[in-house]
């Protein structure tokens, strides 16, 4: 049986002051593949928030990778934050660097010292997402597709068990945003990493089902019936 990597039981999320979602259950286990979904404004981002430690845990118990958020102390965030891979519908690159040095400024503020080690770790996503070919670009210089991959492999490098993906396919075309699922996936089943994607994307949901977890009614609520295992 697969261990939870994550667990939420009774959470109430605040920003601030402001009760977002309350009563929040939810689970994720090693190696499995879930769906967030919801409207904009429905609490989806404050709940992907908590689980890298941008939003305090007040009330409930959650636990992440190891850690229990509810009091987790600050010095500690940046080693959860090692153990999540964290990609952005925004991409939120460094511009004035290439796509290597993007992956190395990663590798070097996590604690890889040796530069013959990063270079070899940076090799090895580059080429799991398809762009070793790229390494040399600045980011602007490549489409927003490749700009995503980007993203993914630098949120593979320190061999996370879990790939939170916020809207990864927000700013994408149809096609791109296929292929970025199915790289998603792809990464799932080989390297037994736990993907927690939120998506308004029902094409995608259709086209590659699995457990479906919806942000209505200020809560979060598994959609019985549609669970399915990649």
């Amino acid at each position: 049986m697969q261990e939870n990597v994550i667990n939420y039981s009774h959470v109430n999320i605040y920003q601030g002051t402001s009760l977002i979602l309350s009563d929040v259950n939810f689970e994720l286990k090693q190696g499995e593949f879930v769906y967030l979904i919801g409207k904009t404004g429905a609490g989806k981002s404050s709940f992907i928030k908590t689980l890298y430690g941008e939003v305090p845990v007040r009330e409930g118990e959650a636990n992440v990778v190891g850690y229990n958020l509810k009091g987790i102390k600050k010095k500690d965030v940046p080693y959860l934050r090692r153990k999540l891979g964290i990609v952005f519908q925004d991409f939120q690159l460094l511009n004035d660097r290439t796509v290597q040095a993007n992956l190395d400024f990663v590798l070097r503020a996590t604690g890889w010292e040796s530069k013959p080690k990063r270079e070899e770790r940076i090799a090895e996503v580059l080429n799991e997402v398809g762009l070793a070919h790229l390494s040399g670009k600045m980011p602007f210089q490549i489409s927003g597709g490749e700009q995503q991959r980007l993203v993914i492999a630098r949120a593979l490098l320190n061999n996370p068990p879990v790939i939170i993906a916020d809207e990864p396919t927000g700013n994408l075309d149809p096609e791109t945003s296929d292929d970025i699922v199915k790289l998603l996936i792809k990464i799932n089943r080989e390297h037994n990493t736990a993907v927690l994607m939120a998506t308004h994307n029902y094409q995608i949901i259709d086209r590659y089902p699995a457990t479906i977890y919806s942000c209505t009614g200020n809560t979060i609520n598994l959609e019985k019936g549609i669970t399915v295992k990649m």
